[in-house]
């Protein structure tokens, strides 16, 4: 860490064309509020949405992305808030391609915040950040007035480099592509949910809570011509795949009977009454690629631990551009769409 860690300095300016957010996910209010409201007043392009935005300074390309955190319950079974600012915004820079670099993290502490939850935090943040490889170089604090802030919220802001050649987003998603996830969906929504709501099921579900990059690059480093990575965090699958068949003007047709859901998740989801196309991961990825370099793309997924459930889920169509299906094991289709809202609140 640099002798003042609060401070980072940039070299050199960095050079943009046009302005891009680092898209947050959601339901359809979630949509509307970015397109209606941030949008517009910064002027960015909505086709230019991405889980990081990819700026040039100095000849290189970086992924630049930045994240709040808020979820409620702090700790849950599989993690907690600092790990979880970690891998979140790690993630996002690896769903553009890019190789993390270093993060910051900004702590909004209310007052009467027990110490030793606070000092347990951190060093969970500063273990997941050393698990990733990654330095946490600058950050800020600030206190709220007690009953003002709901114990802490993390804000964490992610560089990475984005290799030469490598280009990774949704609109490079084409008819043809094969749509793969790494491993078994809803865990970390469901994780949160049980410890929120008291309950207590047969078999424990633990969050996929983890860093994701290692998967990313294990892909990429490999040469398969990587369309599209994104993680399926609020909003879950459904909203990723509503998300990109939208921004790349496809269709995308799911297969319930390929979609990894552990048997416990949809006891879970069934008791209360949740979609889990629809619940939140916080370990996962979601790849679009050609379907010819699938079978390899899941050799390599499958070669690490948090990669072994990798599986082929769905294929992207012509049209209509934006419609996203499920063929269900009866052999009908269900449209599935962006929900109104979220299903689980405060989950990441």
């Amino acid at each position: 860490m640099s002798p003042d860690p609060f401070a980072l300095s940039c070299p050199r300016p960095l050079r943009h064309d046009t302005v891009q957010l680092a898209h947050g996910g959601g339901g359809r209010l979630m949509k509307d509020l970015i397109e209606k409201v941030f949008l517009p007043a910064l002027g960015t392009d909505p086709q230019g949405l991405h889980d990081s935005a990819v700026l040039e300074a100095g000849g290189a390309r970086l992924a630049f992305t930045t994240d709040g955190f808020v979820v409620h319950p702090r700790r849950f079974p599989g993690g907690d808030l600092g790990e979880l600012a970690v891998y979140g915004t790690v993630n996002d820079l690896a769903m553009a391609g890019a190789r993390p670099l270093a993060l910051s993290a900004a702590f909004i502490l209310e007052e009467g915040l027990p110490f030793e939850e606070l000092t347990g935090l951190v060093r969970s943040l500063r273990a997941a950040a050393d698990r990733c490889g990654v330095r946490v170089v600058t950050g800020d604090t600030k206190v709220v007035d007690r009953g003002k802030g709901d114990g802490i919220f993390i804000t964490t802001t992610g560089v990475g480099l984005v290799p030469p050649g490598v280009e990774v987003h949704p609109r490079r998603v084409a008819p043809g592509d094969a749509v793969l996830v790494s491993g078994d969906l809803g865990r970390h929504g469901i994780a949160v949910m049980s410890v929120r709501e008291g309950l207590a099921f047969e078999t424990p579900i633990a969050s996929d809570c983890g860093p994701v990059h290692h998967l990313a690059a294990a892909l990429l480093e490999d040469g398969l011509d990587i369309h599209c990575l994104r993680d399926p965090t609020r909003g879950g699958l459904a909203s990723v795949l509503n998300e990109i068949a939208s921004a790349a003007g496809v269709a995308i047709e799911a297969r319930e009977e390929a979609v990894p859901v552990d048997e416990a998740v949809a006891a879970a989801c069934e008791i209360l009454g949740l979609d889990p196309l629809y619940v939140a991961c916080e370990g996962r990825l979601v790849a679009f690629l050609p379907a010819a370099q699938a079978d390899r793309a899941l050799t390599l997924l499958r070669a690490h631990p948090e990669g072994i459930g990798a599986t082929v889920i769905g294929r992207v169509l012509d049209g209509p551009a934006g419609r996203v299906t499920l063929r269900t094991s009866l052999g009908t289709t269900r449209l599935l769409d962006l929900l109104s809202g979220e299903q689980l609140p405060r989950i990441c």
